[in-house]
């Protein structure tokens, strides 16, 4: 049980340290920009949308090494095995959407979890993080 704790932590760790840079990145690139600030807010979003799509891959790779290996539980239902069903799989989960058609089984549903956790906390940072630079910007003029 502790090495699944581990596992799943190491996993959750590399995605908020990269979702972390990447946020502080966009706060250091985007002031030095030569455009409107308005395409500077339009540019972090899409570059914070990468970075949750990097960060849910992340994640699907997980299910999907996880899920061919012994002892880490399965995952079912609509799901042929792919990388890609594993990643879907992730989407669903990483966004809290969750359809249903693909159910973690043993200590897959630890991950799953975390990961649905971990989603809704990046995606608030994300919103609040944008919030800040609009408000900035905003009071610019």
């Amino acid at each position: 049980m502790v090495v699944i704790y581990l596992v799943n932590m190491f996993i959750v760790g590399i995605v908020v340290t990269g979702h972390y840079e990447c946020l502080y990145r966009i706060n250091l690139l985007t002031p030095k920009l030569p455009m409107h600030h308005r395409l500077r807010i339009v540019l972090g979003a899409i570059l914070a949308v990468t970075a949750h799509i990097f960060e849910i891959w992340i994640f699907g790779i997980a299910f999907y090494w996880m899920n061919k290996a012994q002892g880490w539980g399965h995952l079912e239902g609509n799901y042929s095995g792919s990388l890609m069903d594993s990643v879907y799989f992730s989407f669903t989960s990483y966004t809290t959407l969750g359809f249903g058609d693909v159910v973690p089984h043993g200590d897959l549903r630890f991950l799953a979890g975390l990961e649905a956790l971990t989603g809704l906390v990046l995606i608030t940072w994300t919103a609040s993080f944008l919030y800040l630079k609009m408000a900035h910007y905003w009071s610019e003029g």
